[in-house]
């Protein structure tokens, strides 16, 4: 069967403000398109549906990171020496070093801090009734995931504005992705000076990567981007989902009730969250030979952008993929991206996504929202600005 050449155009920017403060319809579109789409703002093939979204993610010999997974060179090339920016032996190698600090057993040693801070943080939104659901949201990450990564106190004020302009920048060369910059370059600017004063908190992750510098396993300017790696991601998206879930169960307050009849839903409620509002909405991948994928011919060196926000509502792979229902098995949806380059601290998140909801299943009654929400202006990260909630004691 000849491979098809005349590939479907999509026109409409999916990085302007209003289709990143509602891309669902986009996404819509793009599936209706077919499964690889040009996006002819960008020069990039899109990948909307699920089956192609996780083919490219499991090839990482012909669907390369090593390139950059953003969309813009100056980006791809900053981001050099990240453990996202890198693939085979090299990826395998930076990932060893901290792995053993996301096993499961290390986090199990986490669990019941995580518990009591997550229940500390529901009492005191319970205690006021009247929240913003992405200031409960941020809560939790921020009182665990500094620590972990061994950031010192001095700093930790710009962290989320750091952190949300590390995602920016990884979209087009964009108004948003300018804007941002200095707040991306101020991040790496103060990891450096963390390994240079060799500042990071003791028995952290920060702290490994210092001793893996001295002892010759990795090149001391890896230490800072290897810190940025895995602080970024643990921050936002964790927020990007916790909050997601107070929005979807204030929208969806059947859906609550039956976690609240039945706890043991949690985990699938976390996977469900993450499914239909996925906290990152794409990464991209470099072909690293002439291939093809659904048909279509796919030249060496031609970027491809993975949707993971549009595989997840993809109805060639899931019933009634718009509905959120919390009793749906969702557990392979593609949030945390799949295969080697699966989200490292995937443990770490759906432990404080899911502390959060059995603190509050505990203590709530109702979610109520108390005004529209209001959603972030990023160019990778989908999530709230905002969010204003009653919550209504058990």
């Amino acid at each position: 069967m000849p491979l098809r050449t005349d590939i479907p155009v999509y026109r409409p920017d999916l990085y302007s403000a209003s289709a990143i403060r509602d891309t669902y319809p986009h996404y819509a579109a793009l599936r209706e398109l077919g499964p690889v789409v040009w996006l002819s703002k960008h020069k990039v093939y899109a990948l909307p549906r699920y089956a192609e979204c996780r083919q490219v993610l499991l090839d990482d010999d012909t669907f390369a990171s090593s390139g950059g997974v953003g969309l813009n060179p100056v980006a791809n090339r900053v981001g050099q020496g990240t453990t996202l920016f890198s693939d085979g032996e090299d990826h395998a190698r930076r990932r060893s070093l901290l792995a053993h600090r996301l096993t499961p057993r290390a986090l199990r040693t986490m669990k019941d801090t995580v518990d009591q801070q997550a229940a500390a943080v529901a009492e005191d939104a319970v205690a006021r009734r009247t929240v913003d659901a992405v200031e409960v949201a941020t809560a939790l990450p921020m009182s665990v995931v500094p620590d972990l990564v061994g950031w010192p106190q001095q700093g930790r004020e710009h962290l989320l504005r750091w952190a949300g302009a590390t995602f920016d920048a990884l979209g087009p060369l964009n108004c948003q992705a300018a804007r941002t910059l200095p707040a991306s370059l101020g991040m790496m600017r103060y990891a450096r000076a963390v390994v240079r004063d060799r500042s990071a908190l003791d028995g952290s992750m920060g702290h490994d990567l210092l001793l893996a510098a001295d002892e010759g396993r990795i090149m001391p300017a890896e230490c800072a981007t290897m810190m940025i790696d895995y602080l970024a991601p643990s921050l936002d998206t964790t927020i990007s989902a916790i909050s997601s879930a107070l929005y979807l169960f204030a929208l969806h307050p059947e859906q609550w009730r039956l976690l609240k009849a039945d706890p043991d839903l949690v985990p699938k409620a976390v996977n469900e969250v993450v499914r239909h509002q996925s906290p990152i909405r794409a990464f991209s991948r470099t072909a690293t030979r002439d291939t093809e994928l659904a048909g279509t011919a796919i030249s060496k060196g031609s970027r491809l952008l993975v949707l993971y926000g549009s595989a997840n509502r993809d109805p060639l792979e899931w019933d009634d993929p718009d509905t959120f229902d919390i009793r749906r098995d969702a557990a392979r949806q593609l949030g945390f991206g799949q295969g080697t380059h699966g989200c490292a601290g995937q443990g770490l998140a759906r432990m404080e996504t899911s502390a959060i909801l059995r603190a509050l299943v505990e203590r709530v009654d109702r979610i109520e929202m108390t005004g529209p929400p209001e959603w972030a202006l990023n160019n990778v990260i989908h999530r709230l600005e905002r969010l204003p909630l009653e919550l209504i004691p058990a």
